[in-house]
């Protein structure tokens, strides 16, 4: 059986894995438990706006091996089992789905990730232009919430990237300012 982090902590694990630099200029750290329908966990997705950047980092274990697609959704509801209460992709500016979509792309769209066979992933990548809180914010006053799809996101249909079904959902939740 899986041990569940409590959210509380989640700031304190992602500043311990920071250097000390980086430590001292977080500014706002936003944090989503990660679980599957059946209400198990699946991870831990932390939103972290530093000097440096915003960067999204990531861990957790999908049921199989392979690649799956993930997104921002606009609403911060996960409720199962197909998590449609997260509603569509979060797209504040109304654009179209995918990075190599010449339409594209929206504020939810969000890289690939990739598990092995041990079924494991872990992400850090920066994001522009987020903005956490605010109209057009990630904590606006429905929230958002990340979602991970059964299969790989193709980059540029519109509007999910033919990326399946939803089969993991966290909500996020505002976790310190310094």
């Amino acid at each position: 059986m899986r041990k569940f982090v409590p959210l509380l902590m989640i700031p304190f694990i992602s500043a311990c894995a920071m250097t000390t630099a980086d430590r001292s200029t977080v500014s706002e750290v936003v944090t989503a438990d990660l679980a599957r329908a059946d209400g198990s966990w699946a991870g831990v997705a932390t939103i972290s706006k530093r000097s440096d950047g915003t960067f999204l980092s990531l861990a957790g274990e999908v049921p199989t091996q392979g690649t799956f697609g993930m997104h921002i959704h606009a609403v911060g509801k996960c409720e199962g089992p197909e998590f449609t209460s997260a509603g569509g992709h979060w797209n504040p500016a109304m654009k179209q789905h995918g990075r190599d979509n010449p339409m594209g792309a929206h504020k939810g769209d969000l890289p690939n990730i990739v598990a092995g066979a041990d079924r494991k992933f872990t992400l850090e990548q920066r994001i522009d232009d987020l903005m956490i809180e605010g109209a057009d914010g990630l904590l606006d006053a429905d929230g958002a919430a990340l979602i991970i799809h059964e299969k790989a996101d193709d980059y540029r249909t519109d509007p999910t990237g033919n990326s399946g079904k939803r089969i993991i959902c966290g909500v996020f939740k505002s976790g310190n300012r310094s």
